[in-house]
């Protein structure tokens, strides 16, 4: 008896071991070029948490994003030439495709790159958990990556909004609670 492929799938209500894996949402490449990564340890596990609650929120799936820690002097030099300005930042983000979500089977978001100094520092001022902060900054630029922005009120209260809600599913307090009690 010939048996079509159908035939030989696992059905997954057989309780085999068989059984196909969810697919995976978000595959991330992290790599700790440069800086003092210590005082956010484990570090790729709280960066890789952060993307997990992202790709769970938006649905995500078969994506993947590089990214890089590094240092202020690196993202000093990444800010100066592809930003032309001459000064470290906590976060750049370099979407692979205009306006959000390439095509394809894989779809390779793009890359971040996170500077240990500056987000060391201000988490240190704003009294927030290291650990915390660094998520905070994942999610923002994954999320720019995506497509996201905040250029303008309607844009920066949407991607505020999910920032919020995906940092809530980790622990993490509102980011911009303490900026929101000052402007009052």
């Amino acid at each position: 008896m010939n048996e079509t492929p159908e035939a030989l799938s696992t059905d997954p209500q057989d309780g085999g071991d068989d059984d196909p894996e969810p697919p995976e949402r978000l595959r991330l490449d992290v790599l700790i070029e440069d800086g003092d990564w210590s005082a956010f340890a484990p570090v790729e596990e709280t960066v890789e948490a952060a993307a997990g609650a992202l790709a769970r929120r938006l649905d995500l799936s078969a994506a993947e994003a590089a990214v890089a820690l590094s240092s202020d002097a690196r993202v000093r030099a990444l800010n100066l030439a592809y930003r032309g300005k001459d000064k470290p930042t906590n976060v750049l983000s370099f979407p692979a495709a205009r306006g959000g979500m390439p095509a394809g089977p894989r779809r390779h978001l793009g890359d971040l790159a996170l500077a240990a100094e500056t987000v060391a520092r201000e988490a240190a001022a704003e009294g927030k958990p290291p650990r915390h902060h660094l998520q905070h900054l994942v999610v923002h630029g994954l999320l720019h990556l995506l497509g996201y922005e905040h250029e303008c009120e309607p844009q920066a209260l949407e991607m505020e909004g999910l920032e919020v809600e995906i940092l809530s599913q980790l622990g993490v307090a509102d980011p911009y609670a303490a900026q929101a009690s000052s402007e009052t």
